[in-house]
């Protein structure tokens, strides 16, 4: 995808998650989603953060102490989660849908990324559907894959050694036994959710099955 594609999609992506967020019941906004630890709410609350300047990211800093950039990023989410109210943080998604700026230190495909991965963190805990257009999420995949900064995430161990294949998109990487299903499935595997493991099949399941 051209990086024009990408921010066309960004900007969709985000429509549809202010609508889902619209539609949530007040009690929804503080289940748990399936980034571990993390509420729905904050999750809402982060995906508002795409957009922040080097200022804004080296005034988080400040605040770091130590714990890694997770705790970092988590803390900032909580922060902003309790601050507004969920009509704002919705509000604040739309408004900002087609903004084309992104955080210091990543590119729109991380962005995307983002987006794709904690789109479904909110939507599958409260039983939404919220089909992944395939050629983004093949994109995340391989970049996700591929990325050596910023560092990859910890969940891609999990599936080194095996040949991913997607049946809804031509994309596949890797080599040794296979993992195939959906495109989505596939993602949400790389990045560590473990939700749509029911949707994908193949010898490289047992090795995803037993990680811990």
């Amino acid at each position: 995808m051209t990086e024009d594609e990408i921010w066309q999609v960004i900007h969709a992506r985000r429509l549809g998650v202010a609508a889902l967020l619209d539609d949530l019941a007040s009690d929804e906004w503080a289940r748990p989603s399936l980034c571990a630890g993390w509420t729905v709410r904050d999750v809402a609350a982060h995906l508002t953060m795409q957009q922040m300047t080097l200022r804004d990211e080296l005034a988080l800093l400040l605040r770091w102490r130590g714990g890694g950039m997770d705790r970092l990023t988590a803390g900032a989410a909580r922060r902003k989660a309790a601050a507004r109210e969920p009509a704002e943080l919705a509000a604040e998604i739309r408004e900002t849908a087609a903004a084309r700026r992104r955080n210091a230190g990543v590119t729109c495909r991380e962005t995307l990324a983002d987006l794709l991965i904690h789109e479904q963190d909110i939507a599958l805990p409260l039983g939404r559907r919220r089909d992944m257009p395939p050629a983004a999420a093949a994109e995340v995949a391989t970049r996700l894959l591929t990325m050596r900064f910023p560092p990859p995430l910890p969940s891609v161990r999990q599936v080194a050694g095996l040949r991913l294949a997607a049946t809804d998109v031509a994309w596949t990487h890797g080599d040794g036994p296979s993992l195939q299903g959906p495109i989505a499935a596939l993602l949400l595997t790389i990045a560590g959710r473990t939700a749509a493991l029911s949707e994908l099949s193949g010898p490289g399941l047992a090795k995803i099955s037993s990680s811990p």
